[in-house]
Parts: C-alpha cells; sequence; structure tokens
C-alpha cells in the first residue's frame, strides 16, 4: 500500500511520533525481506520512491530523482526505528545522473551484516554518475585572427565553446608541476579522455644539452641544475607567443619526471629555460621532453586547449556527431565518498568524468565497491584508507590520470591487519597524467590483500607496496613500465622494517621497460628485507625477480620462461654509495618496537639484524625454480652467493611443459600454457604444483564485465629521443 501523505518529523513523543512511523511505513515497498527504495534520473525528490515509475492514481507514488533524497529517506526511516529487516536496497534505474557535489555517506548511514546498505544499478552498466557538464555550444572556429593562432592544418577542423556562457568558471587550479595534483577540468569525448594539446603528438623530443655550469653528485654523475636546456629544430619558436606554454620531462633518471611552466625561450640559441622549483634531481643531456598546453600544437584529432582567461575551450573532435559523442568536462573532486560506515556497498554503476578520485572509503568496516565501471577520472578510481575489511571488487578501471587503487589501512607498530582487499578488477590505461608512481594498486599498512586483478597497459609500476604482512597474489600483469626503466612491475623497497609481504602465484608477461631497454617483474629495491617471490609465472620479463641488496628473502618454487636475466642479486649496500644502510636504513628500523612483542616473535631475524652486518645479502634462498631459455644466475653478486642459497633448481633443462612450443606462445599466452607433464625431472627437485587456472580474472556476480575483451599487447612506445640512457 502507498500513501500521498508525508508528515513531518517531530521531536516530541507520543502521537506525533507514531503517525510519522505508520506513514514511512506505509510510503515505501518495505516487508520482511528488507526496504527497497528506487531512483531515476526522471523521477522527483517529492515522490516516495516506492517503485521505479509514477504510479497512475496515486501521483506521489515513484522514484526520487537524486541519491542524496534517497539516503534521507533511510536515514528518517533509521530514527524513526522503522526500518524493516533484511537488506536496504537503493536501487538507480538507467540513465546518466549529472552530480552536482560528491554523493557522501557516514556513520549514520551505515547498516549491520545483516542489513546491509546496498546502492545499486536496476540494470549493471547502465547508470552513469557523472561528475561533469555536457559542452553543447560547439561552434566552428572562423574568426580570422583566431584561424591565424592555429597549426594550418587545423584551420577549419577546429571547433571552439566559450564555457563561462554555459556558467562554467570553474577550471581547477593549475599546479601541473606538482606530484599527485590532478590536472583540473579536462575534456571527454565519445566516453574517452582527450588530449590535452601537446608536439610532439607522440613520445618525445631529445635533451640535446643542458645550459649552464655541470657539476658531479654523489653518484659521480653530471647534472645541471639550471633549469635551462637545449633543444633541437625550430619548433619551440611557434611558442613563443602562446599565454601558458609547459614542458613534461624525464629530466635526469628514467623513472622521475616533472612538468614545467616554459619561463622563457632563447630561439637564437635554441634553449628553453623552465620555471621553478626545478627538478630535484636536475637535469642532463641525452633525457627527453615534450611540450603541451599550446593552441598553436593542437594539430590532430582529439587535442584540445583551454584559454583560462577567456573562458574558450578549442578542440580539433575526431567527429562532429556531437550528439552521440556527448563532450563533456570535468567539475566536481569526487563522486562518491563513504565516511566511518560499515557494510556500504556500491555496486555495477558506472563512476565517471570526475577531478579526483572518484570513489573513497575512509575508515568505518565492511564497505566496498563492486562491479562498477570507472573511468575518466582525474585521480584515481578509488581510494581506501583507514578501517578494515573494506575493498574493491569485481570493478573495470580504466583511464585515470593517477593509478587505479590505493589500500591503506592497519597498525604497523601493533602489526594489526586491515583486511583492506582489490579484488577481481581490470585495471588499464592508467597514469594518464601523473606517470610514475601511481599503480594499479597501491598497498600500504599492515595485512591487505591484492589478488586476482588483470593490470596493463601503464606507464609505470602495476602494484606498489610498503608495510607489512601483505598478501599479493593470482595476478596477472603485462605490458607496463613501457615509459620507464629501473622500474618494477611489482614494487617495494628502502625500509628495513616492511617485512613478511608474500608476492605469489602471479602470472607476468611481455615486461621489457621503456625503448626495451629493461626494468623489472617484482623489485625489492634498495636493500628491502624480508619477504617472497614463490610460485610465480615470468614470461619475457627482464631481471624478472631483483634482490637489491637486501636479506631474508626467498625465491622459491617459480617458472622463468624467456626472462633475460631471471634473476638479479645484488650487494648494494656494501658500497661506498650504501643506499642508506649506515644511516637512513637503521633510523626507520628504529621507529618501529622490532625489539618488543608482537615484532620479535613475528620477525625474530630483525631482532639483532643491526649488530649481524646488514649492509650483507645474507639468508636469501633461491630454492626450486625452473628456468627455460633466458638466462638464470648472471646478476647475482658472489656476496649473495656466499650467504644465500640457491639450490635445486631446475636450470636449462627441458622441464616437458605441456605445450612443447612454449618458446613461440601466441602474442596473448595464458598462465596454463605453462603446466608441466607428470614426468618433468622438476618435481624431484622439490617443485610444487602452480595454481596456473586460479590466475587473472574470474567471473562471478560482482565481475563488471565478462567475457573481458581480448586485447592485443601493445608494440613498444615510438619516441623520437634517439639518444641513449644510463
Amino acid at each position: 500500500m502507498n500513501t500521498m501523505i508525508h508528515t513531518k518529523r517531530t521531536s516530541r513523543m507520543g502521537w506525533g511520533t507514531v503517525l510519522t512511523v505508520l506513514t514511512i511505513l506505509l510510503s515505501v515497498e518495505a516487508s520482511g525481506n528488507g526496504l527497497k527504495l528506487h531512483v531515476a534520473p526522471d523521477g522527483n525528490d517529492l515522490w516516495n520512491g516506492s517503485s521505479s515509475s509514477q504510479g497512475w492514481f496515486n501521483r506521489t507514488k515513484g522514484p526520487f530523482r537524486t541519491l542524496e533524497r534517497a539516503r534521507d529517506e533511510i536515514r528518517m526511516l533509521k530514527n524513526a526505528g522503522a526500518l524493516p529487516a533484511g537488506a536496504i536496497n537503493v536501487v538507480l534505474q538507467p540513465g546518466a545522473y549529472e552530480l552536482e557535489k560528491t554523493f557522501e555517506l557516514t556513520n549514520q548511514d551505515g547498516g549491520t551484516e545483516a542489513q546491509p546498505v546496498i546502492y545499486r544499478a536496476a540494470k549493471p552498466g547502465k547508470t552513469r554518475l557523472l561528475g561533469g557538464r555536457l559542452v553543447t555550444n560547439f561552434q566552428p572556429v572562423t574568426d580570422e585572427a583566431e584561424l591565424g593562432l592555429l597549426d594550418e592544418s587545423a584551420r577549419g577542423k577546429v571547433w571552439k565553446a566559450d564555457l563561462k556562457a554555459l556558467g562554467i568558471t570553474d577550471f581547477g587550479e593549475v599546479n601541473w608541476n606538482k606530484r599527485g595534483a590532478p590536472p583540473g577540468l579536462e575534456l571527454f569525448f565519445d566516453d574517452k579522455p582527450m588530449t590535452l594539446s601537446r608536439w610532439p603528438n607522440e613520445g618525445f623530443s631529445p635533451v640535446v644539452d643542458t645550459d649552464g655550469p655541470v657539476t658531479k653528485n654523489r653518484r659521480n654523475q653530471d647534472v645541471c641544475r639550471t633549469g635551462r636546456f637545449v633543444y633541437e629544430g625550430d619548433r619551440p619558436e611557434r611558442w613563443v607567443k602562446e599565454k601558458d606554454a609547459w614542458v613534461h620531462g624525464y629530466w635526469f633518471h628514467d623513472w622521475s619526471d616533472q612538468r614545467h611552466p616554459i619561463a622563457n625561450i632563447d630561439v637564437a640559441r635554441h634553449v628553453i629555460a623552465v620555471a621553478p622549483p626545478f627538478h630535484s634531481y636536475g637535469y642532463r643531456k641525452g633525457k627527453w621532453f615534450y611540450a603541451f598546453n599550446l593552441l598553436c600544437e593542437i594539430d590532430s584529432p582529439g587535442e584540445w586547449y583551454l584559454d583560462r582567461e577567456a573562458g574558450v575551450l578549442y578542440f580539433w573532435p575526431p567527429h562532429t556527431n556531437w550528439e552521440h559523442a556527448k563532450p563533456s568536462v570535468s567539475m566536481i573532486n569526487t563522486l562518491v565518498s563513504i565516511t566511518d560506515a560499515a557494510h556500504i556497498t556500491v555496486r555495477g554503476m558506472v563512476l565517471e568524468s570526475c577531478r579526483s578520485t572518484a570513489a573513497i572509503i575512509k575508515n568505518g568496516t565492511h564497505n566496498r565497491i563492486a562491479g562498477c565501471t570507472i573511468r575518466n577520472t582525474g585521480a584515481k578510481g578509488v581510494s581506501i584508507s583507514g578501517g578494515t575489511w573494506n575493498g574493491v571488487l569485481g570493478c573495470d578501471i580504466t583511464d585515470t590520470a593517477l593509478g587505479g587503487v590505493s589500500l591503506s589501512g592497519g597498525n604497523r607498530k601493533t602489526l594489526t591487519r586491515a583486511d583492506l582487499y582489490a579484488v577481481n578488477n581490470h585495471i588499464w590505461h592508467y597514469g594518464r597524467w601523473q606517470r610514475m608512481y601511481t599503480p594499479a594498486v597501491g598497498v600500504a599498512g599492515v595485512g591487505n590483500r591484492v589478488a586476482n586483478n588483470l593490470m596493463h597497459d601503464a606507464p609505470h609500476q602495476a602494484i606498489g607496496f610498503s608495510g607489512n604482512d601483505h598478501i599479493i597474489e593470482l595476478n596477472e600483469i603485462h605490458s607496463v613500465c613501457h615509459e620507464s626503466n629501473d622500474a618494477g612491475a611489482i614494487y617495494g623497497g628502502c625500509n628495513w622494517s616492511y617485512r613478511g609481504t608474500y608476492i605469489r602465484n602471479n602470472y607476468l608477461h611481455h615486461i621489457e621497460g621503456f625503448r626495451g631497454r629493461g626494468c623489472v617483474g617484482v623489485y625489492f629495491d634498495d636493500i628491502l628485507s624480508g619477504h617472497h617471490i614463490d610460485g610465480n609465472v615470468f614470461y619475457k620479463v627482464t631481471r624478472a625477480a631483483f634482490l637489491g641488496g637486501g636479506s631474508d628473502c626467498t625465491i622459491d618454487n617459480n617458472i622463468f620462461v624467456d626472462c633475460k636475466p631471471a634473476l638479479h642479486v645484488d650487494a648494494r649496500g656494501m658500497g661506498k654509495y650504501d643506499y642508506g644502510a649506515s644511516s637512513m636504513q637503521p633510523e626507520r628500523l628504529k621507529q618501529m618496537p622490532y625489539q618488543k612483542s608482537p615484532w620479535k616473535e613475528h620477525y625474530p631475524r630483525l631482532v639483532g639484524m643491526l649488530e649481524d652486518e646488514p649492509q650483507i645479502p645474507k639468508y636469501n634462498r633461491i630454492t626450486h625454480n625452473i628456468c627455460f631459455g633466458g638466462l638464470w644466475d648472471k646478476e647475482v653478486n658472489k656476496h649473495a652467493r656466499e650467504h644465500g642459497v640457491i639450490e635445486n633448481n631446475l636450470i636449462n633443462e627441458d622441464p616437458l611443459f605441456i605445450n612443447p612450443k612454449i618458446l613461440e606462445l601466441p602474442p596473448n599466452p595464458q598462465a596454463t600454457d605453462f603446466a608441466i607433464k607428470p614426468e618433468s625431472p622438476a618435481w624431484q627437485l622439490g617443485f610444487k604444483a602452480l595454481p596456473l587456472d586460479k590466475m587473472g580474472l574470474y567471473t562471478d556476480e560482482f565481475r563488471a564485465s565478462w567475457p573481458v575483451e581480448a586485447k592485443p599487447l601493445p608494440t613498444q612506445r615510438e619516441t623520437e629521443a634517439e639518444t641513449e640512457t644510463e
């Protein structure tokens, strides 16, 4: 039964309160199976939310218009003690919901294990939460003065939109040289991010030389710190009159980039000077850069430029079917936030077009983002910090400006687990804006899990970890680190108190680094110690398992096929530049109660570590591995051999793979291709069967899409930078 009466809540006890409860119970779809409220793009917040469409006789029966109205109805029922037993479902009908602000859920909006709160799409993938505004006033550029500012190839093809005429005046802060800062307003077309105008359109241009005094750094490398560099060719002459030209470059290391506004261009000397703050590592000859945010460099479909002073957006569209493409610009920062709540699920929706991270969970317990498609964000897909058992499950996450998912929780001093998780997610084409150190999944704290994800096509890491006792398992990773070297698909480093993480039963393939110069599969950097690389499959990965001078690590029961090399174990802590073994590392260890409970029981080797020559790579165990094709231990340091164990490995002897043409696999091999026969000699050495059929994504009720579209592996990114790097 439904009613058109809505009484006001009263703070008094008695008949007023009773009537309020009765009215609420009659105005929603409720039973012993819980509560269901409906929201629709054509709904009305004056209706009662009891059905997906408006009633014929009772004109107040129908869906709400906004998520906030449904949330507030639940609050009112809860405060009145009128919530029925069972799950609380808010069902969003198909369509686009343009959010004007973040949809916020707090501790008063949570549920319980027996009465969870679920915000879900009526048809998964058909409900879109949008943080942007449609741009509806594009017109061709016809003014002669404006045409003269464009590249000759673009004249007659570029359109413009007056954003101020649409009421859009907040373009976001331009803080592009600050690490982690989102890019502000962006343009999306056909549900894809467009390219802020740049030159060259792909790849980079070389830094021919630096301009200014060159000194030696502590690693005896040449470095210039003036912020001035020499370019080749005459192209930058076109940029002199630009209002706000920028450059983005890898100025010293292959893993450290920075964006700079251009301060001055000396066209006679071919020198560009950038504005401070300068790059912390300095600048050197032979690196690479590109220029961007230039009106004159709109010279290909998909490029755009915003004149922030005039509020005019210039764009060369891939096509002009505007109604189909629905061009939009991002406006609000975050779409959904859940803070200090419990048992809330956001499920089956498309979250897109925002300036920062799409969904944020802070603290609380058993909250999750499940089965959603998250795309076109100005930062990450999902950020989870604090709390316990919060997670991201079954989502498709793509085209993010920074990373995919971040998990940070648990108490390191007490080693209390958080059990946060990222499971069964497909994450690709991330790091659009912040290129380095924004992984598909970043995990920190204590006791969190990253499992069964598929991660690929990114400039840098797939997984970055810090802290203690994480589980990273059953993931498939390929085609990452394609714009970086000295980088790891799975990476952690630089702190002796980080311990106990298991990287097990993952499948890594086709990871070679920028321009094929090599990178790393699993990278324990700068004396990281006490972790495990067990049961993984590495195929065509350079330096597949890498111990950067650390101790107490295991590399056990892995399969290496065509890896060049499979192993790298060095003794970097013993050199003159000891990577903090005599300074930074002991201090970081002492910040933790490593000689007290529960640390001393959990990590007994740590108790006397500082008195046991910690600079020497001791107690590493490399056992029961298979290496076929490629190289095995060419890069294992003599001190690591002397102080560790390397035994019972099957090296360059046919392990009898079930697929005899293992070195001739097609472009997209499956983990199951690496199964070995019962008569393999590896079994006699102690090798144990791997769960090959469980590596990667799986189908279940929460998977956002299935089957996952097969995507060919990309060729190595082309670049115009012809110089070599270290």
